[in-house]
């Protein structure tokens, strides 16, 4: 009989094969990316001191569109980039959390590198 995949695990265990890979420095930190079926939310974060540096989601006032489509995935990358430019972050390194680069994740990246971030 034919098992059916959790998606679920599937995401966390390639998430935990990019995270052997990639880690956030003080000079670099990590861009990571969470999708749910209703809300975005992206985090600057330093893996050395074990803390979140800045974070942006769907949830904030300032984004429009309460959603998780690729409008709202632009407004929260570029209200991301706007955050860690104010707190002199320029570069990071993008943690897609499992995630395919693909739609949400990908308009995400695209609008914080339009918006200054470099990775």
């Amino acid at each position: 009989m034919v098992k059916k995949t959790n998606r679920r695990e599937e995401r966390q265990r390639r998430h935990i094969r990019v995270r052997r890979k990639i880690s956030g420095t003080t000079e670099c930190p990590r861009l990571c990316v969470f999708r749910s079926n209703s809300n975005i939310y992206v985090q600057i974060i330093d893996d050395t001191k074990g803390i979140t540096l800045t974070q942006a989601s769907t949830l904030d006032k300032e984004v429009k569109t309460k959603h998780s489509n690729k409008e709202a995935a632009k407004e929260v990358g570029t209200l991301i980039a706007k955050r860690a430019l104010e707190k002199n972050i320029e570069n990071v390194v993008f943690d897609r959390g499992g995630y395919i680069y693909h739609g949400v994740v990908k308009e995400v990246a695209e609008a914080a590198r339009e918006g200054g971030l470099k990775f």
